[in-house]
This record gives structure tokens, sequence and C-alpha cells, in this order.
């Protein structure tokens, strides 16, 4: 097969030289150049962007870990259609708002090593993580459990500091062993769940498989993070399925082949332009008004990302419990952001110079680069600094930026306003990566959290979300979809609003 590097140089030779971005005419040329691979045709092999990190639940926290441990193990709670917790592993109630029990249900109770999933697993898998020596990026969301109880085999208990409403859907870490936890098994490659999937081998970096419990199908997941190479293997039937991570145009052309199958969902990840509120350029809240008037964000979404998104007016989409339905995205106005870079103190047209930084993938630098085009109409002049992940998301974290674009993805919980907004939640406090120091904000987390009521706490999250976009810590952007595409040879893959793999619970593969 012709490595990664050569089929891109290749793509972009072909590219200048037609003086087209026509994938139409461009794949069919470097379709013969892939040379003949053997694969093993019974394992159903799934293209990534990125490999998982760790398949430990109780480290993983990129998109990746996060999807395919679901596969792996299995948690107390779920979450409905509206971001709602529902019962998984376990049933619950609340004996005292401070004390909850939770009764294991039957389905989902026998590790793959045969042993049976008992309370005793469930404390020892929050405990750890609770424990400061282990350093759970988790530890935070469940600092407010005092205790935690087995009472016999199919009962735990867990007892809180103060109350917490949204306490069970906390409880969102896969199920391990006791036993492998007290043994130090390294569960980061060699998990123990009790999920649908059960591990088989990661013998390199890039190759992952697992094991379906129901019959027997092998599934290996591939690293593959350029995107034309993916759809180049794709094509070869190298991989099966690839989601995400995918340029429309290539849909586009995917979607006109007879042996691909292309499939959309609505999704929730949240795309946004994030300012550093400690810079004196973009603090001024006029120049980040005017900003957000002058991206035409419905001409980017159908022209650009093949209608592939929603135009988005906060964090939480519109139908989450505490979503504001209501609340109206930023127009795009030329002449209101005109008027608002000269409130801003920039006359004559002429606004200030700003660095916007981006990771690599050559899609995110393509949006980075209309936005640049968009707001040179109204004369901000913007400078694209584009790194690879690792460099663009410690500067981000470190705070080492005007403008950054950036996604969160898969957001269930209204914690995400603490995380993401509150003064206290600073890096390496939690998410605050703008440094947002806003008293009004702070108060509004602090008492939608104090609050008992679900539909009072909705209430104040909404105001909150009203205030936000007045003081834009961030431009929303959108909510985008997720695309999958796969070969005719599979059928039945379903795709899920925060762009989990669990459709290869059900899918067939001839």
């Amino acid at each position: 097969m012709v490595h990664a590097v050569l089929v891109r140089m290749v793509f972009k030779a072909l590219a200048m030289a037609a003086g087209c971005r026509s994938l139409a005419l461009l794949l069919p040329c470097l379709l013969t150049l892939a040379g003949c691979t053997q694969v093993d045709d019974s394992v159903l092999r799934f293209g990534l962007a990125a490999a998982p990190v760790t398949l430990d639940p109780r480290f993983a926290t990129d998109a990746a870990s996060t999807r395919i441990n679901r596969l792996l193990y299995r948690r107390l709670v779920e979450f409905d259609d509206s971001f709602q917790p529902i019962p998984s592993l376990a049933v619950w109630r609340r004996l005292t708002p401070t004390h909850y029990r939770f009764r294991l249900n039957e389905d989902g109770r026998r590790f793959h090593n045969g042993a049976r999933l008992t309370a005793q697993d469930v404390k020892a898998t929050y405990d750890s993580v609770l424990d400061a020596a282990q350093a759970s990026p988790h530890r935070g969301s469940l600092a407010l459990i005092h205790r935690i109880d087995a009472l016999d085999p199919d009962t735990v208990d867990f007892f809180l500091k103060h109350p917490d409403p949204l306490f069970p859907g906390r409880l969102v870490i896969g199920v391990l062993p006791a036993d492998g936890i007290q043994g130090g098994r390294g569960f980061n490659r060699e998990p123990m769940g009790s999920g649908p999937f059960a591990f088989e081998h990661w013998r390199q970096e890039g190759a992952l498989r697992l094991r379906r419990l129901a019959d027997g199908l092998s599934v290996e997941f591939i690293r593959v993070p350029d995107p034309t190479v993916r759809v180049l293997k794709l094509i070869r039937g190298e991989i099966h399925i690839a989601q995400g991570d995918l340029p429309p145009e290539m849909v586009a052309w995917l979607r006109a082949r007879a042996d691909v199958t292309v499939v959309k969902a609505a999704g929730t990840n949240f795309a946004y332009l994030g300012f550093n509120l400690e810079d004196p350029v973009v603090k001024n809240l006029n120049l980040r008004r005017a900003i957000a008037h002058a991206i035409d964000r419905p001409t980017i979404i159908q022209r650009v990302m093949g209608r592939s998104a929603r135009i988005a007016s906060a964090i939480l989409p519109p139908d989450h419990w505490a979503g504001h339905s209501t609340l109206k995205p930023l127009a795009f106005d030329q002449t209101k952001a005109r008027q608002l870079l000269a409130a801003a103190g920039y006359q004559s047209g002429r606004g200030p110079d700003i660095t916007y930084k981006t990771s690599t993938d050559p899609f995110r630098v393509r949006l980075a680069t209309i936005i640049q085009d968009q707001l040179a109409r109204i004369g901000i002049r913007v400078h694209i600094r584009s790194y690879d992940w690792g460099t663009f998301y410690g500067d981000v974290k470190a705070g080492r930026f005007q403008v950054y674009s950036l996604a969160w993805v898969g957001i269930k919980m209204p914690d995400i306003f603490r995380y993401a907004f509150h003064s206290g939640a600073i890096p390496p406090k939690g998410a605050n990566r703008g440094r947002l120091r806003d008293a009004k904000v702070d108060q509004s987390i602090d008492e939608a959290e104090r609050t008992t009521s679900l539909e009072k706490q909705a209430n104040l999250y909404r105001r909150l979300q009203v205030y936000l976009l007045e003081k834009l810590p961030y431009v929303p952007l959108w909510y985008e979809d997720h695309v999958g595409v796969m070969r005719s040879s599979v059928s039945r893959y379903t795709l899920s609003a925060d762009g989990n793999y669990d459709g290869l619970i059900q899918v067939r593969f001839r």
C-alpha cells in the first residue's frame, strides 16, 4: 500500500496540476497508485482519525477512548434523548437528599473472564476514581461523594456531602473488577469489562481488535489520520466503516458510489470560537460582538459543510432538558459588525490584527481560512496559526492564544457550565480556557447547583445561557452532524447524537 504521506503528496500535486478540487477526478487517479494489501475478510475494520489513548474508563477523556470503552464496559446509568439519566446496569432510589441506593440488574453482570459483577466492583471502581493518588480526571465531578457502601452483592449505597439532584447522571464510568483494581491490573492496555465487546489484542498502536460476544464478530479499529487515505482504504476494502472527520466533498463523492452507503445523524458536538479574555485586544466586548456578527454561519453550513450542521446559540443543544429552545442565534450582519467595531475604538473600517489558532486538520484549516476572509471584510486582519493536535491543545489549555476554535463533544450534563465558565475552573482546575471571571456567571452556576428542583435548575441554566450569549466568552458556531460511510458489505450501522460507536453492537457484516 502506498504510504500515507506519499498519497497525500500525490493528492496535492494532482490538485495543483488539475487546477480544481474535484474528488471525482482525483480519487480515481490515486486509487491506481494503491497496491493490493492482504487483509482478513472475516474482520470488520473501522477507520479512526485518532487512536484511543487508554482503555481504562477511569482515565479516558478523548473521544476515541470514551467511545470504545462504551463497548467494553457497562455503566450504572445511561441517558435518554433529552439527556435525562435512565437506568442501565442499575436502577436507583433517592432515600434522602444525600443518600442514593442503586440495585444492580441482571443484564451485563458477567465480566469477560467469567466472574460475576457485584456491588463491590462498583464500589472499588468509584473509590479508585476518588483516590487522589490515582489522579483520575473524573475525580472533580464526583468529589461530592462522601462514602460508598456495598450492602450486598446486588446493592450499593452512595452518600453525598450535599444534595445534588443530578447525581445519578454522574455515574457513567465503566465498572471494572475489584480484584483487578486491587491487583494493579493495567486496564489501559488489558481491559476487563462486562460490555457487549471483549478485548482481543492491541498489537500495534494503530490497530485495536475487539470481539462481539453475541456472535464472535471481530472488529478492528485502525488509525488512519489523513481523510484522503481513509477514503482510499474504504474504496479498496481495507476498512469497511469510517465515521466523522471527512470533508463534505469526499462525502458527496462517496454518496454517488453504488458500493458505499452514507448515513447522517444530527449531532450535539458544539463548535465555537474561544477568546483569551486576558488579552488586551479581544477582551473588548464590542470587538467580540463584531466578530460574531461578521461570521456568515448559514452560508458556511450550506456551502462548505454540506448542510451537515445546525446553527448554535448556546453550548447545550435546544432539545436538552436544560437547553434554551427559543434563544435566537446571533445574526450575520456586516453593517452591525462594522458599527460594533467602531464602538470598540476602531475607526475608518480598520480593525485590529488577531491571531487565530487551530489544528492542522485540513478541514479545520479551511474553516479558519473562510472565517479569516469574512472578518477581513469588516476590517479585522486574521493571522492563522495551525499546529499538530498536541501542541495546539497544549497552547489552548495554557492560555497561549488570542482566538482559537474547538468543539465540545458528547455534552450531557449541565455541569459543563462550571467546568467551562466558572472562575474557579481556570486550568488546571477546569476548562475555563478563556479565563472568564464574571461574578454573575459564578453566582448563577452556584445557585443552579444548589437548587434541588430540576425545573428551577433548568430555568436558571436557561437564563445563564442568555447572559453568556450577551457576554460572548465563546462565539457559538454550530452543532456538527455525524456522518458515517460504509461499504456495501455493512448494514444496520446507526449513528447517535453524541457520535458513539454503539452502532457496532447490532451492525451486520458480510
